[in-house]
C-alpha cells in the first residue's frame, strides 16, 4: 500500500497522477470572439471637412478680379486701337502680363492632372489626403477662367474659344462634383466609410450631445431624426431635387435645434455660447451623415454619370491648350522666346 504522504491529488475527472506518463489536457473554456472596438469618434478634422475657410478662394478671386477691372480700358477697344495703347505691350495675349498669366495658367492646368495620379496610386498618399487634394483641385481650377481671360485680353476666337469654353464646362462640372462627394461619408482620409463605421460615427455623436446637454440619449436620437426626407429613386434630376431638399431640411432643422437647445440647461447653468455651437455642429453632423446613408446608392449611381460626362470635356481642354502652346511656341509669339 502506498505511503499516504505520496499520495498526490485528484485531477478533475479522478484519474490518478503518474510520473512520465501524459496527462489529459485541463478543460478549458470556449472562446469568446473577440469584442468589436469601440468606434472612435470622428475627429475634428473630419467633421470640418464641408467647413474649411473659403479665404483662399477669395483671396485669388479678388486679386485676378482687380488685374481684369485694371485692365478693362484696354480690354473694350476695338483691335484697330488697342495696338496705339499704352497697356497693349503689357496685356496683350504675347505681353508682360497676359503671357506670364497664360504661363501661370498653364502650370495649373498641368497641376490639375496630378489629382486623378492622387486618387489612383495609394503610394501618393505621403503628399496628402484626397480631401485637401480636391480642395487645392477645385480651388486651382476656379481660378482658371479669370486667369485665362487675361491670358487672352477677353477675346476667345478659334481654338482659344473652344479651350476657353469647355474650361468653363469643366470648372461647372467640378463644383457639381465637389457636391456630390462631400455626400458620400469619408473619414478623414478621403476614403469612404462602411455603413458599420457610420454607424459607429453616428452613435459618437449622438452620445457627446446628449453629455453636453444632459438630455437622454433615446431624446437626442429623436430629435435629430430628419424632419423631411427626399426620394431615393428616379432620374438624375429628382435625385439633386432630393439632395437640395436634404440640404434645405437640414439647415431649418439644424436652426431649430439651436433655438430650442438654447434654452437647456445643465444642471441650473444655462449652456454656454461656445457649447450649444459646438453641439449643433455635431447635430448637423448627424443629421448629414443620416441623410448621406439614405441616399448612398442614388449618390454614388449620379457621381458615375459625373465622371462619364467630366473627363471628355476635360480631355478636350487638355488638346486645346497643348495644341495652342505648341503653336504659340513654333512661331515666337512670346516675350521670352
Amino acid at each position: 500500500m502506498p505511503d499516504s504522504g505520496a499520495a498526490r491529488a485528484l485531477p478533475p475527472g479522478g484519474a490518478a497522477y503518474r510520473p512520465g506518463a501524459q496527462q489529459p489536457a485541463s478543460p478549458r473554456e470556449p472562446r469568446r470572439p473577440a469584442p468589436h472596438p469601440a468606434p472612435r469618434p470622428a475627429s475634428r478634422g473630419a467633421t470640418r471637412r464641408a467647413e474649411r475657410s473659403p479665404l483662399p478662394l477669395i483671396v485669388i478671386t479678388a486679386l485676378l478680379v482687380a488685374v481684369n477691372i485694371m485692365g478693362w480700358p484696354y480690354y473694350v477697344l476695338p483691335m484697330a486701337k488697342r495696338v496705339r495703347s499704352p497697356l497693349h505691350p503689357w496685356l496683350r495675349p504675347s505681353g508682360y502680363v497676359g503671357q506670364s498669366a497664360g504661363i501661370l495658367a498653364l502650370a495649373i492646368f498641368v497641376f490639375l492632372w496630378l489629382y486623378p495620379l492622387r486618387k489612383k496610386y495609394r503610394w501618393l498618399a505621403f503628399t496628402g489626403t484626397v480631401g485637401k487634394w480636391l480642395d487645392v483641385h477645385i480651388t486651382t481650377a476656379l481660378a482658371l477662367p479669370l486667369l485665362l481671360a487675361i491670358h487672352a485680353a477677353w477675346r476667345f476666337d478659334g481654338l482659344i474659344g473652344l479651350g476657353y469654353t469647355a474650361m468653363l464646362v469643366v470648372c461647372a462640372s467640378g463644383v457639381v462634383g465637389r457636391y456630390l462627394y462631400v455626400r458620400i461619408p469619408r473619414s478623414a482620409s478621403g476614403l469612404e466609410l462602411t455603413r458599420d463605421e457610420v454607424a459607429g460615427q453616428r452613435a459618437a455623436l449622438v452620445e457627446q450631445i446628449a453629455r453636453r446637454t444632459g438630455l437622454e440619449a433615446a431624446a437626442v436620437e429623436a430629435a435629430l431624426a430628419p424632419i423631411r426626407q427626399g426620394a431615393e429613386r428616379g432620374g438624375i434630376g429628382r435625385i439633386f431635387v432630393s439632395l437640395l431638399t436634404d440640404d434645405l431640411s437640414r439647415w431649418r432643422q439644424v436652426r431649430e435645434l439651436r433655438r430650442r437647445w438654447s434654452r437647456l440647461g445643465a444642471g441650473r447653468r444655462p449652456l454656454d455660447k461656445r457649447t450649444l455651437d459646438e453641439i449643433v455642429r455635431l447635430a448637423r453632423r448627424e443629421i448629414a451623415l443620416q441623410q448621406q446613408v439614405r441616399m448612398l446608392q442614388a449618390t454614388h449611381r449620379v457621381f458615375g454619370y459625373w465622371h462619364v460626362a467630366h473627363r471628355p470635356v476635360a480631355v478636350t481642354a487638355l488638346v486645346a491648350v497643348v495644341v495652342h502652346v505648341a503653336v504659340v511656341v513654333a512661331l515666337g509669339a512670346t516675350w521670352f522666346w
